[in-house]
């Protein structure tokens, strides 16, 4: 299948402030979808890599890993800050996490957690809120928090995309 990389995806910051609530609502869902993406499979086949890129449970722990991300760039737009905390774009936190050797339901409670202070803050947001602005440092372009949760809603979607094709090509599904 067809996977693009993550890193070479271009965005365009358009989506109407209309859009934040159907957004939102996605994002809350992302927990139970990797729930359903990883039950049934056996520690063998979730710590299994391929080609040594992450394993399904890696790319799990990897979701879990940027929520404090997440939650630190909604706070800056909150505060009015005009620049955004720049990502760890060479991932050094999810590959010296180990992962593999934590129990993923321990992962996946965490990330529910996790997940929750994110929508916290998003349901919260005051609509004036919702379209202010701050630098985006990778993207290089201005990011207003309804952009910041569709770009965390296609960073979750393209992380279970990976999940869900490693569970065909590692004959798992």
């Amino acid at each position: 299948m067809v996977h693009e990389r993550w890193f070479e995806r271009m965005f365009s910051f358009t989506l109407p402030a209309s859009r934040f609530a159907g957004i939102v609502e996605r994002l809350r869902g992302t927990a139970g979808r990797l729930g359903e993406r990883t039950s049934g499979l056996s520690h063998e086949a979730l710590v299994r890599r391929d080609a040594g890129k992450w394993s399904i449970q890696e790319h799990a722990g990897h979701l879990l890993d940027l929520e404090p991300l997440w939650c630190q760039r909604a706070e800056q737009l909150f505060a009015g800050e005009t620049e955004l905390v720049a990502a760890d774009l060479a991932n050094r936190q999810t590959d010296e996490a180990h992962h593999n050797a934590r129990d993923l339901t321990e992962t996946l409670r965490e990330f529910r957690a996790a997940r929750d202070r994110f929508i916290h803050l998003l349901d919260h947001a005051e609509e004036e809120m919702i379209t202010r602005r701050a630098w985006h440092p990778r993207l290089q372009q201005p990011m207003r928090l309804l952009d910041l949760a569709f770009f965390v809603a296609e960073h979750d979607d393209h992380h279970l995309a990976t999940i869900s094709d490693l569970r065909r090509r590692l004959n798992l599904s």
